[in-house]
């Protein structure tokens, strides 16, 4: 077991992360350049009526249930040096899970997420990175009917590997493979995302992504909060993420986004649909 950190110490290291001063977000294997900061503040909403079943198969929740996640994101990245990056996301939910029987609702801080990438490898437009990140389960209480989070650390090591598409197309891809290390009962995940990215005209931009995880299958118990189907032990899942950009100023800009679940295996079947605030030094 972990100890408690206080949630004070938390926010501290999250707002300095946050708010360290210092040129556009370089997507997956690239390094943020040295003293620049990105940052996405974001509305989500997530709906689903339906879980996928043990076959992949979707089915409607039981007693005509309906399962909603707004919540608020913000998302930060900082170039330390030439190829060290730091990374902190910071999520507040309004949770609701409602049926013929129940209608419970929570609301809080989530899983806290910390960290560092570093790039290994560039050369011309490629580049190759690994990065360490820790989820931190501390600032809610996973006992709730709907819980904010399963209430357990996870660790996970990815390899990141990113190609500019210039100059046959003013874009670039990305292709990115984890292992994340869940503790106590869940069971571990593969996690991957295979993005591609592009300039529109000027101003506008667009990205899609396949962003999926795979259970291991080495759960110890059930750890499923029932009241919440997104917060299950052992899941496959596979989403298309889709968005839309436009540059305001060099350096506010807005996005707006839709990523429904598209196949997966014991969790939610649901949609998140997304408008963003980002704003880049330089």
């Amino acid at each position: 077991m972990f100890p408690k950190i206080k949630i004070g110490y938390l926010a501290i290291i999250v707002v300095m992360l946050h708010v360290i001063a210092a040129s556009p977000c370089f997507s997956g294997g690239w390094p943020m350049p040295e003293g620049n900061l990105y940052s996405r503040f974001a509305f989500n909403y997530y709906t689903a009526d339906q879980n996928f079943d043990d076959d992949g198969d979707r089915k409607d929740f039981s007693n005509q249930g309906d399962f909603t996640d707004f919540n608020e994101s913000l998302y930060v990245e900082y170039g330390v040096s030439k190829n060290l990056t730091l990374v902190s996301s910071l999520v507040y939910k309004y949770l609701r899970y409602e049926d013929d029987t129940i209608d419970s609702k929570t609301y809080g801080v989530g899983d806290i997420e910390l960290a560092t990438r570093y790039c290994l490898w560039r050369n011309g437009g490629s580049a190759f990175s690994a990065q360490g990140l820790v989820k931190i389960p501390e600032a809610y209480d996973e006992d709730k009917l709907v819980a904010l989070g399963n209430g357990q650390y996870d660790f996970e090591i990815r390899l990141l590997f990113g190609q500019s598409l210039h100059p046959v197309i003013p874009g670039y891809v990305n292709v990115e493979a984890g292992y994340r290390f869940r503790c106590e009962a869940p069971a571990d995940e593969f996690r991957y995302l295979v993005e591609m990215g592009m300039d529109l005209t000027p101003k506008f931009y667009g990205r899609v992504k396949l962003d999926g995880i795979l259970g291991i299958g080495n759960e110890d118990g059930t750890m499923d909060r029932m009241g919440n189907p997104t917060t299950t032990a052992d899941f496959d899942l596979g989403k298309l993420d889709t968005c839309l950009g436009c540059n305001i100023t060099d350096q506010w800009g807005i996005e707006v986004g839709c990523s429904p679940s598209i196949y997966g295996k014991n969790t939610a079947a649901g949609t998140t649909w997304t408008a963003a605030i980002v704003y880049k030094t330089r």
